[in-house]
């Protein structure tokens, strides 16, 4: 069990995980932008650091800011929650490469499963039952060919959208041309 673990996050879910911490008699290490000072997540924590200014690239998605925390607090493990940097690969093999435990999925696995067309494929070769649907597609005429196959209503899907981003229900052969660009 660790002693220090840091939370990569902010709000609810640091708040959660936090709570779950104390639980288990872990001490909680929290960040905070300079806009979060007096966040719930913050004033529950063990040790809180600033990371930044308000804006989100400017504070937890400050990965050199990070890494300058992890090493001042001694934190044995970093918690990423979700969102924000838990499916960021190379700020997981930092945490790793500075004797940080990554709790989370390991950095091959996101990126394995981070693209929706890789992930589809390991599904399919370890016979995980799917929805009707296809690999990558790289053109429209070819979204319209494997549409014949699936039928409509067919959810287009960017590959690398993440959180929804990029999902388009098409109900016709005409909604999906134009949304496929």
């Amino acid at each position: 069990m660790f002693s220090k673990v840091l939370i990569a996050n902010r709000g609810e879910i640091a708040v959660r995980v936090s709570r779950t911490l104390r639980d288990l008699g872990v001490a909680v290490i929290a960040v905070y932008s300079e806009a979060d000072r007096e966040a719930p997540h913050v004033l529950e924590a063990d040790e809180a650091y600033l990371l930044g200014e308000g804006p989100v690239d400017r504070s937890y998605l400050n990965l050199e800011r990070l890494m300058e925390v992890i090493a001042e607090s001694g934190a044995e493990a970093v918690h990423p929650g979700y969102g924000l940097l838990s499916e960021n690969a190379d700020f997981a093999e930092r945490c790793e490469a500075a004797g940080c435990v990554w709790l989370g999925p390991s950095p091959d696995s996101m990126r394995k499963f981070g693209l929706k067309h890789t992930a589809r494929e390991l599904a399919v070769e370890a016979d995980v039952p799917l929805c009707p649907g296809t690999g990558l597609v790289g053109s429209v005429e070819e979204a319209v060919s494997e549409s014949a196959d699936i039928g409509f209503p067919l959810m287009l899907k960017s590959t690398a959208g993440g959180g929804g981003i990029g999902m388009e229900v098409c109900r016709s052969e005409a909604e999906l041309v134009a949304a496929f660009e």
